[in-house]
């Protein structure tokens, strides 16, 4: 009954559908990868974020090249601010308002140098592309707990003097013409003294896991769908096969040549009146009838 499953033309059908149930299966597994790299990113948040602060001393090596399970964990720094080479990151929305994140270099007294990114500003209304106002930070000796964060890529575009267009930390060394340490930077979280103005602190990482699994499963969905349409088609097709093989029979025994393809759209079986009657095809049928037997005759 299913012979026809072995011809060119349904093996190609099949051969279309594992390509389609392979791609589903491939975007299935992407999206389970980003829901597992989502987890491994919101566990780190939730591990390392409000842990007690590491003295800068034990962390100095994560500034120069920064372990990703230690992402967020907060780090003591004392030393001194280097207003004079602030810069702004340009594009940094937040809560869909845009604006610029402030970053400023900071020596500890250990004699290095890091990046403290110490918030965001809202886009000015006195000249375009700048912040109003960039309040500066304390001035003298200072304490700072900033949360470690890998760098940015350079995403290739430039950005006025001043000013950056991502948190890439080796364009911004080169830019300010002495070392810097660029495994990573810390993201403020307090300083001491306070200064009366700062920028707007950036928000905690929200702990979500995102549609990741949802759309997984709808991609397996789309390719186990892909063999039980092609399964229902093959049952299509044998049943026309089969009411061929019918037709064929009752047309031999009635001595009638019967040509039809080996192909084609189920036949739909004429309706019945509801008063009992020939129906349209059955009256076109017997008036053909008379015809042919006027002509005979």
């Amino acid at each position: 009954m299913y012979r026809f499953l072995a011809s060119t033309r349904w093996l190609g059908w099949f051969l279309m559908v594992c390509v389609f149930a392979a791609a589903c299966a491939a975007l299935g597994n992407w999206q389970m990868n980003r829901l597992d790299e989502a987890r491994a990113d919101n566990g780190l948040v939730a591990a390392n974020y409000d842990a007690a602060p590491v003295p800068y001393a034990e962390a100095s090596r994560e500034f120069s090249r920064l372990d990703p399970e230690r992402t967020w964990t907060p780090v003591a720094l004392r030393g001194q601010y280097l207003d004079r080479d602030t810069a702004v990151v340009r594009n940094r929305p937040l809560n869909g308002a845009p604006g610029y994140e402030v970053l400023v270099p900071f020596r500890t007294q250990e004699g290095d140098v890091v990046v403290v990114n110490r918030g965001w500003l809202p886009i000015g209304n006195d000249t375009a592309g700048r912040p109003d106002t960039v309040p500066a930070p304390p001035s003298g000796t200072v304490d700072v707990v900033a949360r470690l964060k890998a760098g940015e890529p350079d995403v290739g575009r430039t950005a006025p003097a001043g000013q950056l267009a991502s948190i890439q930390l080796e364009r911004y060394e080169r830019l300010l013409g002495y070392d810097v340490q660029t495994g990573a930077y810390g993201v403020l979280a307090s300083e001491a003294p306070a200064p009366a103005s700062t920028p707007a602190a950036l928000p905690r990482p929200e702990i979500d896991e995102g549609n990741h699994l949802s759309y997984s499963l709808q991609w397996f969905a789309f390719a186990v769908l892909g063999f039980v349409g092609l399964g229902y088609a093959a049952k299509q097709q044998a049943r026309i096969n089969r009411e061929d093989r019918e037709e064929a029979a009752e047309a031999e025994a009635a001595g009638v040549e019967v040509l039809h393809s080996a192909y084609r759209a189920p036949r739909r079986r004429p309706a019945r009146r509801r008063d009992g009657g020939p129906t349209d095809e059955e009256l076109e049928d017997a008036y053909l009838d008379s015809l042919e037997a006027g002509r005979k005759s």
